[in-house]
């Protein structure tokens, strides 16, 4: 199964349970909750969510030194969330101990483990954006495939990267190596401050693994409705 994974983008809890609530009826719902939902709510929120039998992805890109990173992890693996976030560019040591950790945390509750996603690069970054912050030379499809084979490498089940690079990462890491792709929107919604966008139909076209869709469905009129067209969008190809 591919997932569209709705992102939870709301500055208050009733909101998101609001958008779940309309959601329930459909089967395998998956869920992002950002940084800034559990930077305000914490581990209690996602266990609430949890109780609404739903999917959970936990995007909070993990990234500090290997053994910060890995007790967090373990805290993170306790969760019994389904998908996990860490930035690729934290290095092989870093990723190693972000997977080290959310195994031991879902064997203590015994769960399976979650998926762990490397974070390539910010789909709000252009490629200038990418020359000049990190201070490299190389283009950005180079860029996020050398950091999707660091991944790969360390133990990542996968990568968040943009649409337009999903082929170029199954052709030159392996097949199974899952691709997850923000920055979709359906045709005419506002791109906002991003700047590598695409339809589901487009995403589903590059080979994409799953999508993560935010305002195209929660700031919709009739979420249900805008959720159906994405997933049949999606899965048109």
């Amino acid at each position: 199964m591919k997932p569209v994974i709705v992102a939870l983008d709301f500055d208050n809890k009733a909101a998101a349970f609001a958008c779940v609530e309309q959601l329930a009826n459909y089967e395998n719902v998956f869920v992002k909750i950002g940084m800034e939902m559990f930077y305000a709510y914490g581990p209690e929120f996602v266990k609430e969510l949890k109780q609404l039998n739903v999917k959970i992805f936990l995007d909070v890109k993990m990234y500090d030194i290997p053994n910060t990173v890995e007790h967090a992890a373990f805290q993170i693996g306790k969760l019994g969330v389904d998908i996990v976030t860490v930035h690729a560019a934290g290095g092989p040591a870093m990723i190693e101990a972000a997977k080290r950790g959310l195994q031991a945390g879902a064997a203590e509750i015994g769960k399976v483990t979650p998926m762990l996603l490397a974070i390539t690069q910010l789909t709000s970054f252009s490629e200038a954006d990418v020359q000049y912050t990190q201070g490299i030379s190389m283009s950005l499809q180079d860029s996020v495939i050398h950091l999707a084979r660091i991944a790969a490498a360390s133990g990542a089940d996968g990568v968040v990267a943009s649409a337009f690079e999903a082929q170029l990462i199954h052709d030159n890491v392996k097949p199974e190596f899952k691709v997850i792709t923000p920055g979709i929107r359906l045709a005419g919604d506002d791109a906002s401050d991003q700047k590598r966008v695409v339809t589901p139909k487009r995403a589903a076209e590059f080979s994409s693994d799953g999508i993560v869709v935010g305002r195209s469905i929660t700031q919709a009129h009739d979420m249900r409705q805008a959720y159906q067209q994405v997933l049949t969008e999606f899965e048109e190809k």
